[in-house]
């Protein structure tokens, strides 16, 4: 099990930075997202304060790096590049599914390199919620945080690709008991995230009411996983997986959609990603409710090209973040979240459908 592990995880790697597994006709609904512009912002863009305190750590900006590697030899250098980049910046970062790690103790290290180059960075750590229904319990998610010593925990959610995956585990019964198991019992904030589908508003309330800290939506705009597994078994030779994963490479709830229903659900900070491509994109998720956001595939890209690529990336994002908050007279991430904006189009039907209320986004006045 553990080779099998290992192998899939160097083959998402190679997948994710050689195949486009974004989602293909589906978006993230940003562009149904109107911020309202201010042509009297009264701020100074130059003293425009980034800074947001969430689970008792302050970010230098909203900004986590997304999980999405781990539990390979060529994972540890680019959680190195990430962290270290990170560090600098002053953000957030995720690290991918510690499972590998806890089956083989000789990859602890492509994970603990994260700490060693980010010695004050918020960093989080990460387990299957379905290993949680096999087998996997307090031990395993107390050994995931201790191995980096993490700031808090991801379980992560992903019975799409689990459903395309060719070796995947579909149990996923009794995962809501786990997770509020795990979460009574830890000294860290669990974090609950999704892999690229999305979470409901009434799942949301489920995992607040058993004790979940935060949520990451993870909504359908940027990687399919669907997509991944796609091309996984195109190479194995798995005709039925290989259908799965084509026709539901674009299943789930746009992330602008999961992010309203979510925040609007719950009162635990909410963390947008999910196709978070620009500061455009984080500005947006920010005013619709979100306290946080984070981006994987951009911050792998970099990655690969070294620590002063991936800060380049992320400094960008952050330039973008702060000119859009000027133009909207926003001079914090608080105020931010206060500003008007319009949500239109496919998504605005969505929400007024389900029962959401968009309007009172359009009549706040800041």
């Amino acid at each position: 099990m553990t080779e099998e592990t290992r192998k899939r995880k160097s083959d998402h790697i190679r997948i994710s930075l050689n195949q486009n597994v974004q989602a293909r006709r589906a978006t993230a609904g940003f562009e149904d997202v109107y911020l309202v512009h201010k042509a009297l912002p009264e701020i100074n863009k130059q003293q425009i304060d980034l800074s947001i305190t969430v689970f008792n750590h302050t970010f230098a900006a909203p900004l986590i790096a997304g999980a999405i590697t781990g539990g390979t030899l060529e994972a540890k250098k680019i959680n190195a590049t990430i962290a270290e980049a990170v560090e600098e910046l002053g953000l957030g970062m995720g690290i991918g599914s510690q499972r590998a790690a806890i089956e083989d103790k000789k990859l602890e290290k492509t994970f603990t390199v994260a700490r060693k180059k980010a010695p004050t960075a918020f960093l989080i750590a990460n387990l299957g919620g379905v290993q949680l229904v096999n087998g996997y319990g307090l031990k395993e998610a107390k050994k995931a945080i201790e191995m980096i010593e993490a700031d808090a925990i991801a379980i992560h959610l992903n019975p799409l690709q689990e459903a395309v995956q060719p070796e995947g585990q579909t149990n996923f019964q009794g995962i809501l008991k786990k997770i509020g198991e795990i979460s009574g019992e830890l000294d860290k904030p669990v974090i609950v995230k999704e892999t690229g589908a999305g979470i409901a508003g009434e799942e949301a309330k489920k995992l607040e009411d058993v004790g979940v800290e935060g949520i990451a939506v993870s909504g359908v705009g940027g990687t399919s996983w669907a997509a991944v597994e796609y091309y996984r078994a195109k190479r194995h030779g798995k005709s039925f997986q290989r259908r799965l994963g084509d026709v539901f490479w674009d299943w789930g709830i746009p992330t602008a959609i999961s992010i309203v229903e979510v925040s609007q659900t719950v009162g635990v900070p909410v963390i947008a990603s999910g196709g978070i491509r620009d500061g455009m994109d984080v500005a947006k998720a920010l005013a619709l409710g979100a306290s946080l956001t984070s981006l994987s595939q951009p911050v792998l890209q970099a990655a690969v090209k070294g620590v002063e690529e991936t800060k380049r990336v992320l400094s960008l994002l952050i330039e973008e973040l702060r000119n859009g908050m000027f133009l909207v007279g926003a001079d914090s991430v608080q105020t931010l979240r206060e500003v008007p904006l319009v949500v239109t189009g496919k998504t605005g039907e969505w929400l007024r459908t389900r029962g959401f209320n968009i309007e009172r986004y359009a009549r706040r006045r800041n």
